[in-house]
């Protein structure tokens, strides 16, 4: 069986390009998907990929995009795979050879058998790791290929990635949505599992842990929010139960790495990077950088601390080194290369040089250090004056390009569409050899380049096997991850801050939904008599949605659904899924479905489009009054459904550690800051009996204790009712006394703010509602006694954030001047 990405069919109407994959191993011709079935896959899996918060593209203006994956699988029969795995294990055993000797010996070079210029000029060749060894007898320890078919059907290497590979997160994403989505065909197949390689992963990582580390503590390190496959790194991190930290976090103190934790410094034996090497330490690498851990290699040079993969690794991703391969293969391991290269020529060598410059209108032209401007370059796109240019910048500096043949030909009769397909491998040191990911991730794209940040579609590939896998994994591998790789309930202070930031931000957008959907059923109800005592209090509920110092004029549509309204539920909830997404590794996988949920909502709401209001929120402006409200009762009271729901995640789903109870505290003290300061909005001011019961019957409802209320307070119930209710109830979850204690039990350990929580405590204590409220005039008491106890709780958030998520700032060499131009730059 060829199916895998050889068969391609134009695309449709514009859309993706088509592949129909070989169903016959079906039992049943009945059982095949027909094209309704696929496009319901497609929808399916589209929703599924938001609802769990799959992006890639983070480090773009725009920010984060979708993941973009086509349900229907690429599949391999086991004869075709098993020879595929077997060249993949000899290509990574000979790569890895190379490493050693280029950090080594350095016997491939003295010998000529691989040119000196093209490793030790290569940037991603480190001086400063010359000589450096990892324990466990393999220095790659992880590595992806990529590959295509070429014309004849076969399989070529195009590139190998040994500097971070990523993908394999994307890869078990993908088979997940897929065994959802095409439930039916996929109980039926027999496919080769993708969980045996990761179990390899976490044996490996454990191999390589210095010989000190008896339960050896392993993180992995990101460039953060900001990188492209941000989502990819956190979800592996959850994967192999490895704590996702950043450079900040990290410190080497007496030559030992240690993570940041809020209770003091933990032990690292083991970092698994997704940080370019030469931006992981600002000390003996990239001056400047601060993705890194200042000292790290020193902490390496002395065996106290191993990196996966070894900073220098990336030299074996010179596509250079693709020419050489053949006969290294049969000097190092005394065997052909079984896995061919795509045809490559370094132009750095004379013959190379010539061949390039000669067919510079037939090749595929690449840069020999990834990421550089530009990046890989179609020669048949270029017209003469471009291809002339590019053949004198060739000349002048030929060590720094190779080309290659296309696997297929522009124009010719093989190419039935302008269209590009790739499978990126993965391998993992394992046994004293390597594992290969059974299937890998595939890509496909509508052009002739594959690339994630260009629009290409990822596909689960499926390698069908004659026997059904074991419902175990072995025994080894099961306890590769029994051993405690996770530091316990360890958390930096940056998870911790978002944490809290994401508690406060959910909270906040809760708060304003409730607000929100109560002015919105009184705005159809009073709008059109703003002097009956509802259009009076409707009046007063409008001011309190946009404080004084928070007023930017907005319409109701627009404090719910314009992201640039800082104010709008939108923009809230969009800070909470990014806050969200930054400590993934620490959250239920449930608690990203319902805010895609929200967030469709409230886009289908923005598309439509609904007759416009004069003015913002003025009771006098509306022609229509259900111009301004129309379609946002049903938004918000969708929006508070998936809120709850998050909510119900966090409360349920996650364990009580140090995390939860500052996500958890993040919103109690976001919750109370909001009940002193809607008070202080709407009931300080006395106004007429008939316009003060419509309002205190807002007020009460927006704070979800309308039932309680009016239980317990069956008649004559007011203003001090209201605030006994809101702020003295200790068992009212929305009552301010509540908060006060839920915080000071997770977080009573700041001096500071356990006496300003306090203070805040003794003056609801000693508040008289009855007193307060029946004051004449303007309520000063309440005022004064509201005022007091919002700057106290502000302060008490501030010391709390003082105290527990000081970080240092970034570390860094004393500045070097030829290095200033690439300040700021993320790999």
């Amino acid at each position: 069986m060829t199916d895998l990405l050889s068969s391609p069919r134009p695309a449709v109407d514009g859309g993706e390009p088509e592949h129909r994959p070989d169903w016959g191993w079906l039992p049943d011709p009945d059982d095949v998907p027909d094209d309704a079935a696929l496009a319901r896959a497609r929808e399916d899996a589209e929703r599924l990929l938001a609802d769990h918060g799959v992006t890639y593209g983070a480090d773009r203006p725009e920010g984060a995009g979708p993941w973009r994956l086509d349900p229907v699988p690429v599949m391999v029969d086991e004869t075709e795979w098993a020879g595929l795995e077997a060249a993949l294990v000899q290509r990574a055993e000979l790569l890895d050879a190379v490493l050693a000797d280029v950090y080594g010996a350095r016997r491939l070079l003295t010998d000529s058998l691989l040119p000196p210029t093209a490793v030790v000029a290569h940037p991603g060749f480190l001086r400063a790791l010359d000589g450096l060894r990892l324990p466990g007898g393999r220095e790659l320890v992880l590595t992806a290929t990529d590959l295509v078919r070429d014309p004849a059907g076969g399989w070529r290497a195009v590139a190998d990635r040994t500097q971070a590979p990523s993908g394999a997160g994307y890869a078990m994403e993908g088979r997940r949505v897929v065994a959802q989505v095409l439930a039916g065909v996929y109980r039926q197949a027999s496919i080769q599992r993708l969980g045996p390689f990761f179990h390899a992963m976490r044996a490996a990582l454990r191999e390589v842990a210095p010989p000190h580390a008896e339960q050896p503590r392993i993180v992995l390190l990101t460039s953060g929010p900001a990188s492209e496959t941000a989502f990819d790194q956190a979800y592996l991190a959850s994967m192999l139960g490895l704590p996702l930290v950043e450079g900040p976090d990290l410190l080497v103190r007496e030559g030992r790495v240690w993570l940041r934790a809020l209770d003091g410094l933990e032990p690292v034996d083991v970092v698994l990077r997704r940080v370019d090497a030469e931006w992981c330490d600002p000390l003996d690498l990239r001056t400047g950088s601060r993705l890194g851990v200042p000292g790290l290699v020193r902490s390496l040079r002395g065996g106290a601390v191993s990196v996966v993969n070894p900073l220098g690794a990336s030299v074996l991703e010179n596509p250079a080194l693709l020419a050489y391969l053949p006969r290294l293969a049969r000097t190092v391991l005394d065997q052909d290369l079984a896995l061919p290269s795509a045809p490559t020529w370094w132009c750095g060598e004379p013959t190379g040089l010539q061949h390039v410059l000669s067919r510079l209108g037939e090749l595929v032209v690449l840069p020999t250090v990834r990421r550089s401007t530009p990046g890989l370059i179609q020669g048949w796109t270029l017209d003469a004056a471009g291809r002339e240019a590019l053949a004198a910048r060739i000349a002048a500096e030929p060590w720094a390009w190779a080309a290659q043949e296309p696997a297929h030909r522009p124009g010719s009769a093989d190419d039935e569409t302008d269209r590009a397909a790739m499978l990126r491998t993965y391998a993992v040191a394992h046994r004293g050899s390597y594992a290969v990911m059974a299937g890998g991730l595939a890509r496909v794209a509508a052009s002739a380049v594959v690339s994630s940040s260009s629009g290409a579609v990822a596909k689960d590939v499926w390698v069908l096997s004659s026997q059904p896998d074991p419902l175990v994994p072995d025994d080894d591998a099961l306890d590769a991850g029994a051993g405690g790789a996770r530091l316990g309930a360890a958390i930096s202070p940056r998870t911790a801050e978002n944490l809290w930031w994401m508690g406060r931000y959910a909270e906040r957008a809760e708060d304003r939904a409730r607000l929100l959907r109560v002015v919105v059923d009184r705005w159809d109800d009073f709008h059109h008599r703003p002097r009956s005592a509802g259009g009076r209090a409707l009046a007063v509920l409008v001011q309190a949605v946009e404080p004084d110092d928070e007023r930017t004029g907005a319409t109701l549509r627009e404090l719910v659904l314009d992201p640039r309204t800082p104010t709008s539920v939108t923009s809230v909830l969009r800070r909470l899924g990014s806050s969200a997404a930054t400590v993934r590794d620490q959250l239920s996988t449930d608690t990203f479905g319902p805010l895609a949920r929200i967030d469709r909502v409230l886009r289908a709401e923005r598309s439509r489009r609904r007759p416009a209001p004069d003015e913002a929120l003025d009771l006098g402006s509306y022609d229509d009054p259900r111009s301004a409200t129309a379609g946002l009762r049903s938004v918000l009271d969708q929006t508070l459904e998936g809120l709850l729901a998050v909510a119900g995640i966090a409360a349920e789903g996650l364990v009580r550690d140090v995390g939860w109870k500052f996500l958890d505290a993040g919103r109690r003290v976001e919750r109370a800051q909001h009940v002193v300061e809607h008070l202080r909005a709407t009931l300080v001011e006395r106004r007429p009996t008939p316009v003060e019961a419509a309002l205190v019957d807002a007020v009460v409802l927006s704070h979800d204790s309308s039932i309680t209320f009016r239980r317990r307070y069956a008649s004559g119930a007011g203003v001090a009712e209201a605030l006994d209710l809101l702020l003295r109830d200790r068992t009212n979850p929305r009552a301010l006394a509540f908060q006060l204690d839920r915080v000071r039990e997770n977080l009573g350990t700041v001096p500071a703010a356990e006496h300003l929580l306090a203070d805040v405590a003794d003056l609801v204590a000693e508040l008289d509602p009855a007193a307060v409220s029946s004051a004449e005039g303007r309520r000063e008491r309440l005022a004064e006694a509201l005022d007091s106890m919002a700057w106290r709780l502000r302060s008490a958030a501030e010391e709390i954030e003082r105290v527990h998520f000081a970080r240092p700032g970034p570390s860094r060499a004393l500045e070097d001047p030829w290095d200033a131009a690439d300040e700021g730059e993320r790999p």
